[in-house]
Parts: C-alpha cells; sequence; structure tokens
C-alpha cells in the first residue's frame, strides 16, 4: 500500500470538528511511526482498518448492522488485507463481504471521516488501537446477504442518525 499517498489524502482531509482533527493528527504520527506495515495486524499498539459508510442510491439512509461479537450497530467495515490496494479498497472489499450488496459504488476516493479507537484484548489479541479511515459508498440495490459477523442490518435514516 501507498504510505505517501494515504498520508497526502489525511493531510489534506478537511474534519467535521476538532475531535475528527485531532484522529487525523494522531493517525498521521502512526503512519509516519510504521511506514511499512501500518495495515498489518501484527503492528503493536494499532493498525489501519477501512470502514464504508454505505448510502442508499437517494442518500437518505445510511446501513448500519448489529455486530455480533461487539453487540453494536456499526458501518460495515474492517481490517485491511495484504492483497487491497488501498484503505478505499479495503472499505469496498469489507462492505461486500459484510452485506452481501453487489452494487456498491465509491463515491470518492477522499476519506470520508477519522475516527481512533480502543479495541479491548480478547483472547492472545492485546489491547490495540484501530485508525479507523471511513469512506462514502453508495449502493444501487437493497439486496442484503449478512455474514456471520452481523445479527442484524437496518437502513436509517440520515435525519435519525443526527439525533442520536
Amino acid at each position: 500500500m501507498h504510505t505517501t499517498l494515504l498520508l497526502s489524502t489525511l493531510e489534506s482531509h478537511a474534519p467535521h470538528d476538532a475531535e475528527e482533527r485531532a484522529h487525523c493528527n494522531v493517525t498521521i504520527a502512526f503512519l509516519e511511526r510504521h511506514p511499512q506495515a501500518w495495515w498489518q495486524r501484527s503492528t503493536l499498539g494499532g493498525h489501519v482498518t477501512s470502514s464504508a459508510w454505505v448510502l442508499n442510491f437517494l442518500r437518505t439512509h445510511a446501513l448500519l448492522l448489529h455486530h455480533a461479537k461487539l453487540n453494536r450497530w456499526l458501518q460495515p467495515g474492517g481490517h485491511l488485507d495484504d492483497t487491497d490496494t488501498s484503505p478505499s479498497a479495503g472499505a469496498m472489499r469489507e462492505a461486500r463481504e459484510e452485506t452481501g450488496l453487489d452494487s456498491l459504488l465509491l463515491a470518492s476516493e477522499n476519506i470520508f471521516d477519522v475516527d481512533v479507537h480502543a479495541i479491548p484484548a480478547r483472547g492472545s489479541e492485546p489491547a490495540h488501537l484501530h485508525y479507523d479511515l471511513r469512506y462514502l459508498i453508495i449502493s444501487t440495490g437493497n439486496a442484503l446477504a449478512l455474514s456471520d459477523e452481523s445479527l442484524a442490518a437496518r437502513w436509517i435514516a440520515l435525519d435519525e442518525l443526527v439525533r442520536t
């Protein structure tokens, strides 16, 4: 994956608020410390992940999944694979795998949102951070086929998401 291109993308990203600006800065610093392995799960302390904010074609609803392990409603996403050419490609792959939607379009190569969150220790995996890069993806279909990672899916009106 191209570290220089990702750094440039993050540096040109316009965060929505001060919290996202802080997450963006922390992610840039992480990439600079780990320029060869920022996406690998073996990188101690954390790694970059990708998520997809999947909107319906009219851009009125977002798709959320009830994550089985975390018991929370989340956007599709997860770890990057070595075969992913970029974080946006990883977000597209994760969205397809987790939703079964095959008619997805990447709205932009630009990052939609940056979030850094802690992942608790689980089994032999120590606690670590996910430097999550989120991309806007448009669905032109509705036929969902959930993976075993999710218990349910819901299309939620964007104005409802803003209120919560």
